[in-house]
Formats: structure tokens, C-alpha cells, sequence
């Protein structure tokens, strides 16, 4: 059997970090940053309410519902005003806090609070009347001396409604602000990353050993599921006994889109994946693993007996088109101008027909995030952002695809550098 661990590339650029997490003190100097842009002259606080620029700007991770949270970022730079459900208590008032102001659930009924030993049922309280109220109350809002605010999403038509009730007016947007500013990745989040990939890469290095084994009971399944547990024993053997609040925080293993035999030739498939392994041509071994929210895809396609003409060339093709992206992933470019250049090496090569998607899309903590490589995408590329790496080719009716996945991270200078340190190459793949 071939020593998988041997066959790994060199690392790039990045050093592991020693983090599990990005420290309070990151994602101040964020909150700090967001203002700045939104206002230079420091007058204008921030309403956050998206669940992941309350975790990039306040550090706070936290399991949102339909339940509203939301943090204010006060324009002197002082501790959010947390607007939160009696069931964040804890989490909340004893993170970044400076006040705030609770209520028991949703639907809420007006001054109904059980842990208090006050439950009458009651006409509900609708939660954005709730929360605009209570920082017009605040002395934050829309009217003469109050200290302006903007909020980081775009509001539905209810909450503008009621924020035109309870402030007079309803706040600006600054959505487009505090998402650019999370697309660009610093060298201590990437730092971060690479820890992750530390791991993606020894779940690859496993993986690969256990097709390798061919174990004639051996499921794509049991294999995600094997993958997935060696993975967080991995990452919890290194991280320790602590399990504390705001301990081990955003460990994300997502193994989902293991897949083998025929159900690889669709690009989002929706039959179950049940097959064996040994009996397949092909084997996807794909999925997600992040720690404090940092890291990303990484993908592998391994074909299992000899390919056809046909699939060998999909293969090496789907192979090439990533190493054509990773050349034009350049600062300074747009993703459509990314976008054009695989499509045109996809003519090229004659496998258009095949090419189902377009061939990246930005990787955030939330997964898909933005600048997207689409022929329509008019964003510049900036150092820091960080790109998958998917420009797959499908054959459904032949029951054959390849998709390739990574990180690549755009540089000031040159081509784009890669995070995993998997190899491209046939040696590794075909088994």
C-alpha cells in the first residue's frame, strides 16, 4: 500500500496557527474597522443583526433561530448593547457586554417572563417594535440628539415599518460595508485556516489509505461517517478536555458529499449515497472542515479501476481547469474576467457540454459567500480572498463527474496560493 502521507505537497505560505479560535481582541479591532468605514468620523453606531457579522464583529458565537438577537455596536467603540433571548443569558453577559435587554421567547406576550414567575398568556409583542423601541429608548436613533445608527442588513418590509414607528425613520444599510470587509481575509484568520487544513488534510491522507485497503463491506456512508469521527478526534485530541462556554467554538466537519459509483456524474445529487466502495469506479471524497469558523472545501475525485479514454481526459481536464484558475485568480481581476478564462481552457479542450457550474465561489465562515467566479461577477479580486476551487465536468449518462475542491487565496503579486497541501496529480488519485 502506497504511504498517502508521503505523497503531500509542500505548504505554500501559511503557518498553522496555534489558535483554535481567532481571539476578542481580532474581532474588536474588527467592530473598530467596520466603524471607521462607515462613519471616519466615529459618530455612527452599528446594529448588528446577521448571525455571522455578529460573530466576525463581536467574536460571539451563538446558535440563532427564529429568534432575534442582535448586538449594537456603540459609535464611542465601548461594549455592544446586547438584544437577546432569556436562553443566550449566559452566553451573552458573560462574553463582550456592555448592557442590554432580554426577553423570554418568541412569541412573546407583553410583560409575560416565567423564570420571573410571570406567565399569562397575552397578545403577542412583535419583536421589531420591541428592539427599535428600546434603542430609540436608548437614546439611539433617527431623531435630533440621538447617536445615528446603521444596520448591517437589508430589513424586511415589517421591521421597516416598525423602526419607522419607534425612530421616526428608517436607518441606512451598511450590509454591502461589513460584507467586503469580511471577504477579505487577514493573515491571522488565515493563520486559522491553514490549521484547519492541517486536519482536512490528514481526513484526505486517511481516506485515501481506506480505498486503498478495499474493504468489500466498505459504504461511501461508512466512509463519511468514518472520516467525520476521525476528524473531531483529531481536532478535540489536540484541543483538550475543555468544553467550556466560548471554549471550543465554530468546529464545523461536514462530510456530507461522500459519494461513490455513478451518483458521482450529478453535481448536487439527491438520491441517498449507500453504495459500496469496492464495487465502483469512482469515489468523491468531499466535505468542509473548519475550526473558529476558519477553513473550507476540500475535494478529491479517485478513480478506483482503469478509466476510459473518455474519463481520463474529464479527469485531467477537471484536473488542468483548476490549475487555470489558480493562475488567474489575480488581484486586481474580476471574478467574471476568473470565470472567462476557465470556460474559454473548458472550450478548448472540447468538455463545455459538461462544465454544469461556474468554477468558484468565495469562502467565508458561512460557506458560499461573495465574490462569486461568474461570468456576471463584477467585483475585484483583493489579496485575502479566499476562493474554492470547483470548475468540475459531469457526465450524468456515462454515471461519471470530477470534482476538484481547495482553497485558493488571492496574493498581491502572482497567482493565487493553495491551502491544502493534497496533491493534483494521477499518482494520487487513480487507485
Amino acid at each position: 500500500m502506497t504511504d498517502s502521507r508521503s505523497l503531500l505537497l509542500e505548504r505554500e505560505r501559511y503557518t498553522p496557527s496555534e489558535q483554535f479560535r481567532l481571539p476578542l481582541s481580532w474581532s474588536q479591532a474588527k467592530a473598530a474597522e467596520l466603524r471607521a468605514r462607515i462613519d471616519p468620523d466615529g459618530r455612527t453606531g452599528v446594529l448588528l443583526l446577521d448571525p455571522w457579522n455578529i460573530v466576525a464583529f463581536t467574536g460571539l458565537w451563538a446558535l440563532t433561530t427564529e429568534r432575534l438577537l442582535a448586538a449594537y455596536l456603540p459609535a464611542d467603540g465601548s461594549a455592544p448593547v446586547w438584544f437577546y433571548p432569556w436562553l443566550d443569558h449566559e452566553l451573552v453577559t458573560t462574553w463582550w457586554y456592555g448592557d442590554g435587554e432580554c426577553y423570554f421567547d418568541v412569541p412573546d406576550a407583553a410583560g409575560q417572563f416565567p423564570p420571573r414567575g410571570v406567565a399569562v398568556a397575552g397578545e403577542p409583542v412583535d419583536r421589531w417594535e420591541w428592539l427599535f423601541t428600546h434603542l430609540a429608548a436608548r437614546g439611539h436613533g433617527l431623531s435630533a440628539g440621538s447617536e445615528p445608527f446603521v444596520v448591517d442588513s437589508e430589513l424586511s418590509e415589517a421591521a421597516r415599518a416598525a423602526a419607522s414607528r419607534a425612530l421616526g425613520g428608517v436607518p441606512r444599510s451598511a450590509a454591502s460595508a461589513a460584507l467586503a470587509l469580511r471577504m477579505v481575509k487577514d493573515d491571522e484568520e488565515l493563520a486559522v485556516w491553514a490549521r484547519a487544513y492541517e486536519y482536512f488534510d490528514d481526513v484526505h491522507v486517511h481516506a485515501r489509505d481506506r480505498i486503498l485497503e478495499r474493504d468489500p463491506q466498505l459504504t461511501d456512508s461508512r466512509l463519511r461517517l468514518d472520516l467525520a469521527g476521525f476528524a473531531l478526534d483529531r481536532i478535540m485530541a489536540d484541543y483538550g478536555p475543555d468544553r467550556s462556554m466560548h471554549g471550543p467554538v465554530g468546529i464545523n466537519v461536514d462530510l456530507g458529499w461522500v459519494r461513490a459509483g455513478a451518483v458521482t456524474g450529478f453535481p448536487h445529487p439527491n438520491q441517498v449515497r449507500h453504495a459500496i466502495i469496492a464495487d465502483q469506479r469512482t469515489v468523491q471524497v468531499s466535505g468542509i472542515v473548519q475550526v473558529g469558523g476558519c477553513g473550507g472545501e476540500l475535494y478529491r475525485p479517485y478513480l478506483l479501476v482503469p478509466p476510459t479514454a473518455h474519463e481520463a481526459y474529464l479527469w485531467s481536464t477537471a484536473r488542468d481547469s483548476c490549475l487555470v484558475l489558480k493562475d488567474a485568480l489575480r488581484a486586481g481581476r474580476t471574478g467574471g474576467e476568473v470565470a472567462q478564462d476557465v470556460h474559454a481552457f473548458q472550450r478548448e479542450r472540447g468538455v463545455e457540454r459538461f462544465a454544469a457550474t461556474r468554477p468558484s465561489h468565495g469562502q467565508g465562515m458561512e460557506g458560499h459567500q461573495p465574490p462569486y467566479i461568474s461570468l456576471g461577477e463584477r467585483t475585484e479580486l483583493r489579496p485575502g480572498m479566499c476562493l474554492s476551487v470547483e470548475p468540475g465536468l459531469y457526465d450524468p449518462e456515462g454515471g461519471f463527474g470530477v470534482n476538484f475542491s481547495d482553497t485558493f487565496v488571492v496574493q498581491a503579486e502572482g497567482p493565487a496560493v493553495q491551502m491544502s497541501r493534497l496533491p493534483w496529480s494521477e499518482e494520487w488519485a487513480w487507485l
